[in-house]
């Protein structure tokens, strides 16, 4: 039985995410919409799926799976010969090193996407501004940490060594909308801590072809 992945169709948040790693792992899907608009997320059927009424959910042959973070692991796992690894190898450093730079995205870029991508994006769509005040203590905030980003990217090609990894995918979950929404922070020139490293970094993530690929044209089934 082919996967099913239960999610819109732009590629945008989680639902982006899984199908980048799908895709880039080869893994054949069926893409299975849920509307948002129409609350599909929150109906009985939905909710034995994901019970926050959220996605991306995947069903793997009766395997349910939900939240982002859980989703990709699971198939970058079960799938390691496919595509580009995704994971650390099997040293207690190795791994040890993959879950700090799991805490540093969770912990420190995160949230901060969040509060920009409340602000920039979700208000707007409910008819309301955003609060500039907060914009700028969120940006103020993120540029210090994305200096440490600066720091680590100039002794390594990714964020968990010199392959890619996970971890790098996860960065794209909400940002790209953020910037679509003209928050410029993660190339703007105006920050002097911005350097070739971490540029190098963010644009080999988003013109990765097959990202590129699901941003214009969404997520489609390949099964």
């Amino acid at each position: 039985m082919v996967l099913k992945l239960y999610s819109g169709t732009v590629a945008g948040g989680g639902a982006g995410v899984v199908a980048l790693v799908l895709r880039e792992k080869e893994i054949p899907f069926q893409q299975v919409l849920v509307e948002l608009s129409n609350k599909e997320h929150k109906t009985p059927e939905h909710l034995a799926r994901h019970p926050f009424g959220q996605i991306p959910v995947i069903d793997d042959n009766g395997f349910v799976v939900y939240e982002t973070r859980a989703i990709c692991r699971y198939l970058a796992e079960k799938y390691p010969s496919k595509g580009p690894k995704l994971l650390p190898g099997a040293s207690l450093e190795e791994r040890t090193v993959f879950e700090q730079a799991c805490s540093v995205e969770h912990d420190n870029f995160h949230p901060n996407v969040l509060k920009l991508f409340a602000e920039v994006f979700v208000k707007p769509r409910q008819g309301l501004e955003a609060d500039k005040t907060v914009v700028e203590t969120v940006l103020t905030d993120f540029g210090t940490r994305l200096d440490v980003y600066e720091q680590i990217l100039a002794k390594q090609e990714y964020l968990t060594g010199h392959d890619l990894s996970l971890v790098d995918f996860f960065h794209l979950t909400i940002m790209p909308a953020v910037e679509a929404a003209g928050i410029d922070i993660m190339m703007s020139e105006t920050r002097p801590s911005v350097k070739r490293q971490f540029s190098r970094w963010w644009t080999a993530l988003t013109s990765r072809p097959l990202w590129v690929e699901l941003r214009a044209d969404g997520i489609k089934s390949t099964a």
